[in-house]
């Protein structure tokens, strides 16, 4: 006798930033005997966190390297640069690139935008993480550039951002083991990509509702009504007399 088959569930990987929580919601109420488990992770780990088996999908930042990972990208965020609140930027709308050239700009070692060039003048350290670099933001040690996810999430009462007009942009994924493409994950696809229940492609749910189909009885009923309104009309001539009575078929010699 074989022992029983393990429970499905669904591991999704998610780096800072991202709110996976609209998902996590239309999952649970598809899916509610697969429970979804959440994985933070850092955006330097994230792929190999993926590599490793440690998740089943996971929402990362782009570009993905290698060709094991298929990914969908979701949507590009604002590019914004912190300062604080009593910074000269503050007071515009947006700013370039070009415009930060006498500012320090920090430049933490998870920085999860890509640049040809960095922009401003470097610091005399790189700061470990983005969250350090805030707080050296908030000390008045220079500022910071990061995707307007980041500074929501790292939002303190003494700084405010503004966006950067021509920097570069980070953009969100979903991303999966290419060869590990399960059910699992082909459901939480269908989610993210906005179908229905009962779309064709979703496997989540009930399946697609079939045609209608009227009833032998109903069928029956329709056809006496439709005969008896037919033979109604039928049966009188052109005059409105009645119309002859049908004879036996006569037999040809």
């Amino acid at each position: 006798m074989t022992g029983p088959e393990a429970t499905p569930s669904f591991r999704l990987a998610y780096v800072p930033g991202v709110t996976p929580t609209k998902w996590v919601r239309i999952w649970n109420e598809r899916l509610p005997g697969i429970p979804l488990t959440l994985v933070q992770v850092t955006a330097a780990e994230a792929q190999d966190l993926l590599r490793a088996g440690e998740a089943d999908a996971g929402f990362l930042r782009l570009p993905v390297a290698g060709t094991d990972l298929s990914a969908i990208p979701l949507y590009t965020e604002t590019t914004v640069v912190v300062v604080p609140k009593d910074h000269v930027i503050a007071a515009v709308d947006e700013l370039s690139v070009a415009e930060l050239a006498d500012e320090i700009v920090l430049h933490p070692l998870d920085d999860s935008l890509v640049w040809e060039r960095l922009p401003g003048r470097p610091a005399v350290e790189r700061p470990a993480t983005t969250a350090d670099a805030v707080e050296l933001v908030a000390a008045g040690i220079g500022v910071l550039v990061v995707p307007q996810s980041l500074a929501r999430l790292h939002h303190r009462k003494d700084l405010t951002y503004r966006p950067l007009t021509d920097a570069p942009e980070s953009r969100v994924a979903l991303s999966w083991p290419q060869e590990k493409t399960t059910d699992q994950v082909e459901d939480f696809i269908g989610i993210v990509r906005g179908r229905t229940v009962n779309s064709s492609r979703g496997r989540a749910g009930t399946p697609p509702a079939q045609p209608k189909t009227k009833s032998k009885d109903k069928a029956k009923d329709k056809a006496k009504g439709s005969g008896r309104s037919g033979g109604a009309k039928g049966t009188r001539g052109a005059k409105g007399g009645a119309a002859p009575k049908r004879g036996r078929p006569r037999r040809r010699p």
